[in-house]
């Protein structure tokens, strides 16, 4: 789909943590079509184009959900943040974006999202459910704290709901007062190394990320020696931060990068 430029009328913006807030936006069903992974730009200026991963799949009811994480600190996080709250109206451009769900594949689904990049997994897994996928759905989200898992509950309802999802958290520091529901796994430390300890073989599975480069690159060394198949690896970072080998050479391993928390959308970098 070509990308269009429209203007979206904001339905609500809603707190879900101190940190990041929801905005649902609405439109022309048609005109804002887009594919379960994908991105919009949002405009705030002449020259100022802000990429957010569009959080919901689309159901053709006008409707587009964003996670926006916000720093106070951050100036244009703070102009960003008095935007959506005050503009009835916003320019958008959409939809945008490669790193979309295979819906013909019926291969078992790893999706690893740090921070709001569950975002673009939530549009993912939607899609997923109502595509009828058998499965297993395994779901990985990290963040710094577990109070940063700011939709748990949504996430906890797939898992209830459908015995073919599984969820993981991975969170730097331990929380040893949370619950650990049925189909719910925890996990404390670096998601890729986390990786490494937990999975197996991996070769006959879709893979997808969401998260900063080095995030990212830091799963897929992590990954390749588990049988990740190059061809089924799905992440918008390889747009826009590439590497080449994707997945290195045993005997030409790629430079180190350092692992960055967090999704790779602007409200990172506000």
């Amino acid at each position: 789909m070509t990308p269009k430029t429209l203007t979206c009328h904001v339905e609500s913006v809603e707190d879900l943590t101190t940190d990041v807030f929801r905005v649902h936006l609405a439109g022309r069903r048609e005109a804002i079509a887009h594919a379960p992974g994908q991105y919009l730009e949002l405009k705030l200026d002449e020259e100022i184009w802000v990429p957010f991963s569009i959080a919901n799949a689309h159901v053709d009811d006008g409707i587009i959900e964003l996670h926006v994480q916000h720093w106070p600190e951050r100036s244009n996080s703070a102009r960003l943040r008095e935007i959506l709250v005050q503009a009835a109206q916003l320019t958008v451009r959409l939809p945008n974006g490669g790193c979309v769900l295979d819906t013909h594949s019926r291969r078992p689904l790893t999706l690893i999202a740090a921070g709001t990049g569950f975002a673009q997994m939530k549009a993912i897994v939607e899609a997923a459910l109502a595509n009828d996928h058998p499965g297993p759905i395994r779901l990985w989200w990290a963040v710094k704290h577990p109070r940063d898992l700011y939709l748990e509950s949504l996430a906890l309802q797939w898992v209830a709901e459908h015995t073919h999802v599984e969820m993981h958290t991975v969170s730097e520091e331990s929380d040893s007062g949370l619950s650990t529901p049925p189909g719910v796994t925890r996990h404390v430390g670096r998601i890729d190394a986390v990786l490494a300890e937990v999975l197996g073989d991996v070769s006959g599975e879709d893979v997808y990320l969401s998260g900063s480069p080095g995030m990212v690159y830091a799963c897929i060394d992590t990954l390749a020696p588990l049988g990740l198949d190059p061809e089924r690896v799905f992440s918008d970072v390889f747009a826009y931060a590439p590497r080449v080998p994707l997945i290195p050479l045993p005997d030409d391993p790629a430079e180190s990068v350092p692992l960055a928390p967090g999704e790779r959308r602007a409200e990172d970098d506000a």
